[in-house]
C-alpha cells in the first residue's frame, strides 16, 4: 500500500539517562510504589525500561551502561525507529508527524520523544516549513513513572510552566498523544520539579485524575450540535503543507446513536469538516454507504456505491480516502481494521494498483504497533 512521505533524521545524536536520587528502576513484574508528597519521597524511574522495539511499553529490567552503549555505537552505525511527534501546524492545529529517531538502547524512548517536543531542542532541524515545536524551551524531562494500570508520571522542569495561557491545551494534548502512542501508556500525570500538579499551570485546565486521548484533541465545538443526542468523536482530515499531505485529528460532538454509531462517523467523514481551518475533503460528490456497518472480530467492513472510487476504469480508492477512513475508525473501541467494498464490484485497489484483498490496519500508514 502507499504510504504518504514523511521526513526523517539520519544524524547520530547521543542520548543520556537523567539520574535523580531516590528514583527506582522497574523491575520484572513488581508493581511500582505510588508516588507520595512530599516529592522528596517520591519513587520513580527516569525513563521507561523495556521497551520492545516495536515501540510497545513493558515492565521490566533491561538496562544497558554508557559504556556498552558507547562500545556499540563506535563499532556500528546508529539505528532508527519510526516514531510519532505531535506537533503544531501552520493553522496552530496539533498533528502528528511521523519521525525516524535514533534507537535508543538504553530504553529511553518516552524521555526521547518528550525531548523532541522542546522548541530548540534537537527536533528543530527536522521541522518543515510552517511546523514548531510546543514544549516551552528549556524543558527538561525529570523523571518518568510507569504504572501497571497505564498511567505514566511525567515529571518536568520548571521552564515547563513558561508558556501562554492559549497554548495551554495545545501542549496538554501534544503530550498525552505523543506519550500514548506506546500500548502500555493509557494517561498521563504532570509533575513539575518534583511537585504533583492538580491543573495545569498557566491557565488551569484540571489534569486531577491524569490526561488521556479520551479527553480529546483540536477540540471543536458546533453549536447547531445537541449535545445530549451526540458523542464526542475524534476525526481525521487531510491537510496539505506545499508538498506533504498530513492528518489533523479534529474531536467533535457528531449525532448519533447505538445502532447508527459507525453510519454517523463514515458520514461527517463524507461530509468533511465544517469549519475552515484548510483541511481537505477527499471524497467524492455522492459517495454513499450502501450497507449498514459490518463488525466482527476487530473488523469493520463498509460497503460504499462507486462514488467511492476515483477512478472506475481501474477501480481504485483515492489512498487519502482510504487513510482517512483507517484512522478514523481504528480509533473507536475495538476497531482493529477497516474493509472496504464497492457494490457490483468485486475488487478494489489502492492508486497503484494493488488490491485490497485484506482488511487495512492502522499500522499501514502509523509506526507499527506504536499505537
Amino acid at each position: 500500500m502507499k504510504k504518504r512521505a514523511h521526513w526523517t533524521y539520519t544524524g547520530i545524536i547521543s542520548l543520556s539517562l537523567i539520574f535523580m536520587s531516590g528514583c527506582g528502576i522497574f523491575q520484572g513484574e513488581q508493581a511500582m510504589e505510588e508516588i507520595d508528597s512530599p516529592p522528596k519521597e517520591a519513587n520513580y524511574s527516569d525513563d521507561l525500561e523495556g521497551v520492545s522495539e516495536d515501540g510497545n511499553v513493558q515492565l521490566g529490567d533491561a538496562e544497558q551502561t554508557d559504556t556498552e552503549e558507547t562500545n556499540q555505537e563506535s563499532d556500528a552505525e546508529v539505528e532508527t525507529v519510526e516514531r510519532q511527534l505531535y506537533l503544531l501546524d501552520s493553522n496552530g492545529m496539533v498533528v502528528p508527524q511521523t519521525v525516524e529517531l535514533p534507537k535508543s538502547e538504553s530504553k529511553a524512548v518516552a524521555t526521547q520523544v518528550l525531548e523532541y517536543l522542546v522548541k530548540g531542542g534537537p527536533v528543530t532541524e527536522l521541522l518543515p516549513d510552517g511546523f514548531q515545536a510546543v514544549l516551552p524551551s528549556g524543558t527538561e524531562v525529570l523523571g518518568l513513572n510507569l504504572e501497571e494500570d497505564g498511567t505514566l508520571t511525567v515529571d518536568l522542569s520548571n521552564e515547563f510552566a513558561e508558556y501562554r495561557a492559549e497554548d495551554e491545551q495545545k501542549i496538554i494534548q501534544a503530550m498525552t498523544y505523543t506519550l500514548t502512542q506506546f500500548e502500555n501508556v493509557k494517561k498521563i500525570n504532570l509533575w513539575i520539579n518534583g511537585y504533583e500538579q492538580k491543573e495545569m499551570p498557566v491557565n488551569g485546565t484540571p489534569i486531577t485524575d491524569g490526561y488521556s486521548r479520551a479527553d480529546g484533541i483540536n477540540i471543536y465545538n458546533n453549536d447547531s450540535v445537541d449535545l445530549m443526542d451526540s458523542e464526542a468523536v475524534t476525526l481525521y482530515y487531510p491537510a496539505q503543507q506545499n508538498d506533504q499531505f498530513y492528518y489533523v485529528p479534529v474531536t467533535q460532538h457528531i449525532e448519533m446513536d447505538n445502532d447508527t454509531m459507525y453510519q454517523s462517523i463514515v458520514q461527517a467523514l463524507i461530509d468533511g469538516p465544517s469549519f475552515s481551518l484548510n483541511l481537505l475533503n477527499v471524497f467524492n460528490g455522492g459517495a454513499a454507504l450502501t450497507e449498514k456497518p459490518n463488525y466482527k472480530d476487530g473488523v469493520l467492513a463498509l460497503t460504499f456505491n462507486e462514488n467511492i472510487l476515483s477512478d472506475l476504469e481501474a477501480q481504485s480508492i483515492d489512498d487519502k480516502v482510504m487513510e482517512t477512513l483507517v484512522l478514523t475508525l481504528t480509533n473507536q473501541p475495538g476497531i482493529e481494521a477497516v474493509s472496504v467494498n464497492v457494490e457490483n464490484y468485486e475488487e478494489v485497489f489502492n492508486e497503484d494498483g494493488v488490491p485490497y484483498s485484506e482488511p487495512v490496519t492502522r499500522d499501514s500508514f502509523v509506526p507499527t504497533g506504536s499505537l
